[in-house]
């Protein structure tokens, strides 16, 4: 795992939730956080790579990705060089890393036939998820780089949400 630091000043990100994920390739396993800041603006970022990839550790807020997302055209893909602009750190392989989470948290789909192309989905369900855990006084603390095996649960298969923060939370406070 090669991570790349952005000079920006840090974000106070209170971390909702964490999750692993396979990389859009499938050649590796991601950890990313979900957090928010203290005016409760969603807020991302991989945390760690099995992989060898150098990639941005750096938190995305949730309405600047949606934001990208709206420029796109309608009629085409949602692809991962889209989000290049998010980053501070200029690695290629951040973007779809990032997609690859927002493949696994349900916000995004793959397209039909179409190999390295997406649709949006509906962030209701999630964004419903996110504002129970903002309600919460969660706020997980992970070690950057580290695999929170015990705080993350199961990696998210196609399609299907990862168990929630909260639950997991309350477990290791029991």
């Amino acid at each position: 795992m090669k991570r790349s630091k952005s000079n920006e000043p840090k974000l106070a990100i209170r971390v909702l939730k964490i999750g692993s994920c396979s990389s859009l390739t499938g050649k590796s396993t991601l950890t990313y956080q979900i957090g928010c800041t203290a005016e409760s603006d969603i807020q991302f970022r991989v945390a760690s790579n099995t992989g060898g990839g150098f990639f941005s550790d750096e938190w995305v807020a949730f309405n600047t990705i949606q934001e990208a997302f709206d420029k796109q055209p309608k009629e085409r893909p949602i692809i991962s060089l889209i989000l290049y602009p998010l980053f501070q750190g200029r690695s290629l392989n951040t973007p779809a890393f990032l997609l690859a989470v927002l493949k696994a948290e349900g916000l995004v789909k793959p397209l039909g036939d179409k190999k390295r192309g997406y649709e949006r989905i509906d962030p209701a369900e999630f964004m419903a998820e996110i504002r129970k855990l903002i309600n919460t006084t969660v706020d997980l603390k992970a070690e950057e780089g580290k695999q929170p095996s015990e705080l993350a649960s199961q990696p998210a298969k196609r399609g299907r949400k990862l168990k929630s923060t909260q639950e997991n939370a309350s477990a290791l406070t029991n």
